[in-house]
């Protein structure tokens, strides 16, 4: 028999990504309320005991309003928003930084932001392998398409086309620093400087490395090499070693559930940049949901994602 899984919020841009991703798939079947029911507590309540896996697409707080509402059942929750992403009790749903395993037997998951999806597959690792530092205050550049932000940023960009750029966080403590430092294993909070630019899908996230600075740190070449060990066999995470001048994001992109990765150093190995580029909706928000719930229902990890 087919898995039974409800999305609450089913019509936001995560939700929907979610929905045209397990629609196709035979394994799982979707309970699907209309517009009344999804803002009827009953209606939800009801879908939440009726299911085998949530999915949550919702602001914090309706969030944890719904998994109250889930109390009872004996559904397996995905939480797409960051309400739980430090809490205890929850699992931290990047696979590839917390285990399959883990993963595989949650019964409450939490999935990663878009923009720690870039960090943490870069960062975490390196600090893993002792290759770089744990109480190094790191700093991460990032933009990203506006499609993060929501239905009302996705509207101001779509209703002012002068928009070139927008950068924000700038009283500093981003919601999203808390999961960086936790699951990265830091001593301080890495400084995030997010910024938004007009297009609709999309992520790059860089950290800066002065490695000559830095106590214990590996070169750029032992960094990179790190980095292919530990996601040898990974169908999603791409180490490229490749050369380059440029990296592109285009408003044309695709979805896709991808993570690519790039360390680029100095020719005295004195610097690097660590690069990470992947699709804010995909590997940053939907693409991430289903890997997590692949895992969960004990199938591929990789079923049904655009690779």
């Amino acid at each position: 028999m087919p898995h039974t899984v409800f999305i609450d919020g089913a019509a936001g841009t995560t939700g929907l990504e979610i929905v045209e991703r397990l629609a196709p798939r035979s394994e799982f079947e979707l309970i699907v309320l209309d517009d009344e029911q999804r803002k009827c507590a009953s209606a939800r309540r009801d879908a939440f005991h009726a299911a085998d896996f949530a999915v949550l697409c919702l602001p914090d707080d309706a969030a944890r309003e719904a998994v109250a509402m889930a109390e009872g059942s004996k559904v397996r929750i995905i939480d797409a928003s960051t309400a739980h992403r430090v809490a205890d009790g929850w699992t931290y749903g990047f696979p590839e930084v917390v285990g399959r395993e883990a993963v595989a037997a949650a019964n409450r998951v939490s999935n990663p932001g878009c923009y720690p999806t870039g960090f943490l597959g870069l960062i975490a690792p390196l600090v893993r392998a002792g290759v770089l530092p744990a109480d190094w205050p790191y700093t991460v550049n990032a933009v990203s398409g506006y499609s993060g932000g929501g239905k009302a940023l996705i509207q101001r960009f779509e209703d002012d086309p002068d928009i070139a750029f927008r950068t924000y966080g700038l009283a500093l403590g981003h919601k999203h620093v808390g999961e960086m430092q936790t699951y990265a294993a830091l001593a301080h909070p890495p400084l995030f400087a997010p910024s938004v630019i007009p297009a609709h899908r999309g992520m790059v996230v860089e950290v800066p490395l002065p490695l000559s600075a830095m106590p214990m740190a590996g070169s750029p070449e032992v960094l990179r090499l790190a980095l292919v060990e530990y996601y040898s066999g990974s169908k999603i995470v791409t180490v490229h070693d490749e050369p380059q001048d440029e990296l592109l994001l285009r408003r044309s992109m695709q979805p896709s559930d991808r993570l690519d990765l790039w360390v680029f150093g100095a020719a005295d190995g004195s610097q690097a940049r660590l690069v990470a580029r992947l699709d804010n909706l995909g590997k940053g928000a939907s693409g991430a949901a289903v890997q997590n719930l692949n895992l969960m229902a004990g199938l591929d990890e990789t079923a049904g994602l655009s690779l």
